[in-house]
């Protein structure tokens, strides 16, 4: 029987522990994070699912040297990391004999790094996708094994990429795990020249900025929607969380607004920095949640939003 170690969070961990025991991989130990209190956990328990397939699970600093030595122990023929958030060091990568991979969002080269699905909708992104590859010092710039791409819609967000990201991890893990485990995997050297890679992102990253053309006011506010903390601005001393937005169904032509004014026509406009007006469908104002004309008496004619 093959043996894993399996470094594993979020929906796309609890997937990946189901796929390899299913292949009959056994798995000496499951290292996972604890919940962050100020997340909103909307994605399934890695601990839940190791308890109910009897699989050791342990939120210990891998590098630790007993948790080294109880790898180097058990003797893993590979390491698989789905959607474990932290870097692994050379004294964990070492101890498979076939190398340690990684399951990343994104179709690498491009989107290394954290948060890949949400850096791709806040640039409009129109392919997603997730790539098995090789884990070596630099984040996910190892050899390929294996990749599926697919399509995002202008109105996805982030869960909605996350629910066609499933079935295509799943389905690479099902094609190409085996050949992990057993050393005769493919690897597709990455072009350097064709990398991107993108750090964290942060809630006090979904201030808004209407200098932005509306096209990218409303990517960013997509790509930071529920379940994550939001897109926000502010009127006057009130801070607006925008929870969806759409491009209004006219344009400005003359005597334009500066961007950020709110003009009361065809529902609560903005005027972005394109002077394209873009519509507030969904905000939540002091706990308060509704349609931007909700709080016409807030958001008045003619005022100007800013960062606060």
């Amino acid at each position: 029987m093959s043996r894993a170690v399996v470094f594993a969070y979020h929906d796309v961990g609890c997937m990946g522990i189901r796929v390899l025991r299913s292949l009959g991989v056994e798995i000496g130990v499951v290292y996972t994070h604890d919940d962050d209190p100020g997340e909103n956990h909307w994605f399934g328990s890695v601990r839940k699912t190791c308890a109910e397939r009897g699989v050791t699970c342990t939120t210990a600093d891998p590098h630790l040297a007993e948790e080294l030595e109880r790898m180097r122990a058990f003797a893993p023929d590979a390491i698989f990391s789905l959607y474990y958030r932290n870097m692994l060091k050379d004294s964990v990568l070492e101890i498979p004999r076939h190398g340690a991979v990684n399951l990343h969002g994104s179709y690498l080269p491009r989107y290394r790094g954290r948060a890949p699905v949400n850096w791709m909708l806040l640039h409009g992104e129109t392919q997603g996708g997730v790539t098995l590859h090789y884990m070596v010092r630099k984040p996910d710039a190892g050899d390929i094994v294996d990749q599926v791409a697919f399509a995002i819609g202008p109105d996805e967000t982030g869960v909605d990429v996350y629910k066609q990201m499933l079935p295509a991890a799943e389905l690479v893990l099902h094609r190409s795990a085996g050949a992990v485990m057993d050393g005769t995997a493919r690897r597709i050297r990455q072009m350097e020249s064709k990398a991107t890679y993108y750090g964290r992102r942060r809630p006090e990253d979904g201030l808004i900025d209407w200098n932005w053309c509306a096209a990218d006011v409303r990517n960013l506010v997509r790509a930071v929607t529920k379940p994550y903390p939001g897109a926000f601005t502010f009127a006057g001393g009130t801070k607006v969380l925008v929870w969806w937005a759409t491009r209004a169904p006219f344009a400005f032509t003359d005597d334009v607004p500066q961007a950020g004014t709110v003009v009361h026509r065809d529902g609560i406009v903005v005027a972005c920095g394109d002077w394209q007006p873009l519509r507030l469908d969904r905000v939540e104002i002091d706990g308060r949640e509704g349609a931007g004309t909700d709080f016409a008496d807030i958001l008045r004619d003619g005022l100007i939003l800013g960062g606060g």
